[in-house]
């Protein structure tokens, strides 16, 4: 990975590329580390071809889209991809699994990745990085100017709790059950250069903080800046990561077309000149912890702190606004944290029959 990214790489407007990351499973369901055989040992099927790579533990991989023009591609992609995923996984003895945070993953017990990249990032980290078991959704909008990018990243801040908290399918951690909604999201902040950034004036200020980070050794690369929304200067592309890994595609579909819709919208309001409200850092964390803790049971505090208001109301809002429609069924079917210590039961079982693709 290059060091650094630059303002070039910003150069079309509204393309989509969505990463999932995976646990790869043995027969009764539990992470296993299978990694070495899917992404060396063999040869993936031709549309995994330089998009699956494994994450720190050898039971996590990630998958890749192509390059998508737009959000009518989705369904598509996304199914091919996980169709040739599941099929290379079990031509091998694996299954595939999908939440924030897999029950049975316990950190202790699993084989970290020997890839230098991750070798480095442990001895950096330590125990935090040791321990980071998580899964996650990303989501990629190209954007066709990087200070434009940098606003609507601005932008987007307030969104990625209100994403967390519908996206919300990690209570378990290491078996035990948090109480918490995601605990992915708050293993995953543990580590250093994560959550939700502070605002940028312009893109040279993010392309400055990246080139700090990098030269004071902070980070090898600008990959390792892995907060909630950035500017991706090396794909030209605002990412969304807040959302946790999901098995059903008809959620993933959902966080790509509200997240999609999001993009494009204050991409247009920058281009008319409007003033962004900005809320206070505080703030935003403080809806963080709520999206964290009570998923689609949260309400938030307002942009400007006045009052409060509950995940619904915000679904009802924008769905109307941005005229989508997938985020209110999510809302309206329940959380992935709700569905899961439903089905914990009966020595987990029909937990984990559940999180497999």
């Amino acid at each position: 990975m290059e060091e650094l990214g630059s303002a070039e790489a910003f150069d079309r407007m509204g393309s989509l590329g969505i990463e999932e990351e995976f646990y790869v499973v043995d027969a009764e369901g539990r992470p296993t580390s299978g990694t070495d055989e899917l992404v060396y040992g063999s040869d993936p099927p031709e549309i995994l071809e330089g998009r699956l790579d494994h994450e720190l533990f050898k039971c996590i991989v990630e998958t890749q889209t192509p390059t998508l023009d737009g959000v009518s591609a989705v369904r598509g992609a996304v199914a091919e991809v996980r169709e040739a995923l599941v099929d290379h996984a079990e031509a091998h003895g694996f299954g595939i699994a999908a939440a924030g945070l897999h029950p049975d993953a316990n950190w202790r017990e699993l084989e970290h990745a020997e890839k230098p990249r991750y070798r480095a990032q442990l001895d950096r980290i330590q125990y935090p990085q040791h321990r980071n078991t998580t899964a996650g959704l990303h989501v990629h909008v190209g954007v066709d100017d990087a200070d434009k990018a940098t606003w609507v990243a601005n932008g987007l801040r307030w969104y990625c709790p209100v994403i967390l908290a519908l996206s919300a399918n990690s209570p378990y951690w290491c078996g035990f059950d948090t109480g918490l909604a995601s605990a992915r999201a708050k293993v995953f902040e543990n580590l250093p250069n994560t959550g939700i950034p502070t605002r940028f004036a312009d893109f040279e200020a993010y392309a400055d903080h990246e080139r700090r980070m990098v030269e004071t050794g902070s980070v090898e690369d600008r990959g390792e800046l892995w907060y909630d929304v950035r500017p991706h200067s090396g794909h030209g592309t605002v990412e969304v990561r807040s959302p946790d890994a999901q098995a059903d595609p008809e959620v993933v579909h959902a966080f790509v077309e509200f997240v999609h819709a999001l993009v494009v919208d204050l991409a247009e309001r920058y281009e008319d000149g409007e003033t962004l409200e900005c809320p206070r850092r505080e703030i935003l964390d403080e809806n963080k912890w709520r999206a964290i803790r009570h998923g689609h049971e949260a309400s938030f505090v307002r942009r400007d702190g006045s009052d409060t208001v509950p995940l619904g109301d915000v679904v009802e809002r924008e769905a109307d606004r941005l005229g989508v429609d997938g985020i209110r069924r999510v809302f309206e079917r329940g959380s992935g944290a709700t569905r899961q210590r439903a089905l914990a039961g009966d020595g987990g079982g029909a937990l984990r029959d559940s999180l497999r693709l």
